[in-house]
């Protein structure tokens, strides 16, 4: 397993493809616009100029783009990913997408001889590119194990779930606990603000206590800087969490807080920060 396909070149694939070729992969891409991806082409990573190309040939394929249609886009169909790589090749999920649509791509992969397993990160931008990513993966076993290599080159806290879609379902419980984690620590700093206090120094003293959170330490405290930058777009935390809270409803479980952050953050993109990063949910309460 040398020759890696990879399709999706964005703010956490770029890093994972460099990794991949740290590691001694051979690695062939394959990206909506070729301009943001001449950088790891200068680095020699292959460019292909469609996914068919990219999927044709390799070991394994690796997804990570933006939704479930863009997921179903480059799986399915005469020129997807199903239907043009060779029999025996692993194809591996790492977008954060719809659990069905990861049942969907193990079962088509079953009838066409491949090896799917669903396998979300999570670690955002900077653990793509420390090589630290947290991997939860659905599939078949020993398909998992075959790949486990493959994950090692791109994170440290690899995890097998279970069944297809369970990779999906996991990331969903974690994206869950981020957006009361995230609103938790806005609150507090609004909070801190409107009460007179130093917010700097309020996070130092309660970040290390029970209160303290990855959220809090590395994602809200961006925004007592005016940093806004994306580590996470919030316009594809709004794509996770309406993900979640359809898989939620459909197993009869109504998730209140996720449900107000959600609405929060809909708000906010109708605004037009989309674009901005998840710490952009402070803004919601006037920051």
């Amino acid at each position: 397993m040398k020759k890696i396909g990879f399709i999706g070149v964005g703010i956490m694939g770029k890093s994972m493809v460099r990794n991949l070729r740290k590691a001694g992969y051979e690695v062939a891409i394959y990206t909506r616009t070729k301009a943001k991806a001449e950088d790891v082409i200068a680095e020699g990573a292959v460019w292909c100029d469609t996914a068919a190309e990219c999927a044709k040939g390799r070991d394994v394929v690796i997804t990570i783009v933006g939704y479930p249609k863009d997921v179903e886009e480059v799986y399915f169909g005469d020129n997807g990913i199903i239907a043009n790589a060779d029999p025996g090749t692993y194809v591996i999920d790492m977008t954060t997408t719809s659990p069905r649509v990861a049942v969907r791509i193990w079962e088509e992969a079953e009838k066409a001889g491949l090896h799917a397993v669903d396998a979300p990160v999570t670690g955002g931008d900077t653990g793509a590119k420390a090589g630290t990513l947290t991997i939860l993966a659905g599939g078949k076993k020993e398909d998992f194990d075959a790949c486990v290599p493959v994950f090692e080159a791109m994170g440290k806290n690899i995890n097998y779930e279970g069944k297809a879609g369970n990779g999906q379902h996991t990331k969903m419980c974690n994206q869950i606990a981020i957006a009361g984690a995230l609103a938790g620590a806005c609150e507090a700093m609004v909070y801190a603000k409107n009460t007179g206090l130093n917010v700097d120094t309020m996070l130092k003293s309660i970040s290390t206590g029970a209160a303290g959170s990855a959220q809090m330490n590395n994602v809200a405290s961006k925004a007592a800087k005016d940093d806004y930058a994306p580590g996470f777009f919030l316009k594809h935390f709004i794509k996770d969490m309406g993900i979640a809270d359809e898989e939620a409803l459909a197993a009869d479980t109504r998730l209140g807080v996720l449900e107000d952050v959600l609405g929060m953050a809909k708000k906010l993109e109708s605004e037009g920060m989309g674009d901005l990063g998840t710490q952009a949910l402070i803004k919601y309460y006037k920051w």
